[in-house]
């Protein structure tokens, strides 16, 4: 019986530590659209209900919380490992503008009974640890050229969810923050000119 528990034990550790040391396990992100998804409503949407949610709202909330932690992530970073002036203020506007965004989410999220991200996706944290290599002008570049592209699809994302959302919240939410992106955009495209 003791010969068993211990090879019970052993078995337990083994596979703890390959699940801790495995590159390709499910990312912040996966697990929370999986979790909403198995409370998801259809076409119900049920707003009292406690068990229940919109698919396309926790899908939306999932993505939009996912890019928001991003970009406080490596606005921090900017902040830090930017050389030029205006790349670092930018950095210090994604901070603030996102973490204001981002506690709005989290709060409209919760009301809903939506599971966001508590991590960086993988993705992000490729980006993070890309830019986090860089120094210099090849930091400012690789950073702004990342934010460009970032906000284009952010703005996309935001435009096509105000069409499949069904909370009210979260067409207002849309509406409220869609603005400060394509500030955040035209923003960036301006400094984008001069770090070239």
């Amino acid at each position: 019986m003791k010969k068993m528990k211990i090879i019970l034990l052993a078995s337990c550790l083994v596979w703890v530590f390959a699940g801790c040391s495995n590159p390709t396990r499910k990312n912040s992100t996966d697990v929370a659209d999986s979790i909403n998804s198995t409370r998801d409503s259809g076409e119900k949407v049920q707003p009292n209900s406690t068990m229940e949610i919109s698919e396309a709202d926790a899908k939306f909330a999932v993505e939009a919380a996912s890019g928001g932690m991003a970009e406080v992530e490596l606005g921090k970073l900017a902040q830090t490992k930017a050389t030029n002036a205006q790349v670092k203020d930018f950095g210090a506007m994604m901070v603030k503008d996102h973490a204001k965004a981002n506690a709005e989410m989290k709060d409209l999220a919760d009301s809903k009974k939506i599971v966001l991200p508590n991590s960086l996706s993988n993705e992000d944290q490729k980006l993070k640890t890309r830019l986090a290599s860089k120094s210099g002008a090849d930091f400012d570049k690789a950073y702004v050229d990342a934010m460009v592209d970032d906000h284009k699809k952010d703005i996309k994302a935001f435009e096509e969810a105000r069409h499949k959302v069904k909370y009210p919240e979260m067409q207002a939410f849309i509406d409220k923050t869609l603005p400060v992106l394509k500030m955040h955009l035209q923003a960036v495209q301006k400094i984008h000119t001069q770090v070239k």
